[in-house]
């Protein structure tokens, strides 16, 4: 399976100077926000694969125009293929604007979580807008991560956390790809294509 994920800037490549094919063999694509919803419903045009998104700290437009034929997966559960994706979007408070969250209301929103998480018997991709804190989030107010997310990849495990937010080009030797325990953390800023073996995403 070919996930594609995006996160923050518009791909000139898949935009501007797009060719016919350049989305083939994507199975699903994945918005970690911050992107203009007319590139969401450019991407699910003109591909094959459904967009799943959550929204960035200035996302606040996708209230009046979201991105058509787009799902979002705000605070739920999806399952595409057996892979089962759990959303979780928005960044620190630093400036009062929509999409922002403190430490308490995030933890309070993953609690609200549990029943979906229980039913789905776990997750196996955690799609956020903002990083983990110590896990590719920087020191100044609006880019820290969030601890709320650390508990919750220390109780389920998933095999991926995608996020954005933190821009790759913020300083020099940033990585895209960390580890915490089980869990494999992927900054998705701009694009990158996330391949699974088959057997990754059977559901036992």
């Amino acid at each position: 399976m070919k996930i594609l994920l995006l996160s923050d800037t518009e791909s000139l490549y898949l935009w501007d100077y797009y060719r016919p094919g350049r989305l083939d063999g994507i199975d699903l694509i994945i918005s970690c926000g911050d992107l203009d919803p007319d590139y969401l419903s450019f991407l699910v045009t003109m591909g094959r694969a459904p967009v799943f998104y959550v929204h960035g700290n200035h996302d606040g437009k996708y209230e009046r125009r979201p991105p058509e034929g787009c799902t979002c997966i705000e605070d739920t559960v999806v399952e595409f293929k057996g892979l089962r994706i759990l959303g979780l979007g928005g960044s620190p408070v630093y400036s009062g604007g929509p999409h922002q969250y403190t430490e308490k209301e995030m933890r309070k929103r993953i609690r609200s979580l549990w029943w979906k998480l229980r039913r789905s018997k776990g997750v196996d991709i955690v799609v956020t807008h903002c990083p983990a804190r110590g896990y590719g989030d920087d020191e100044d107010r609006p880019h820290r991560g969030f601890e709320a997310f650390l508990p919750l990849l220390d109780q389920y495990k998933p095999k991926y956390l995608v996020h954005g937010h933190v821009h790759m080009n913020y300083g020099v030797d940033r990585e895209r790809i960390l580890h915490r325990g089980e869990t494999t953390i992927i900054n998705a800023y701009e694009r990158y294509l996330l391949t699974l073996p088959e057997e990754t995403h059977e559901v036992s």
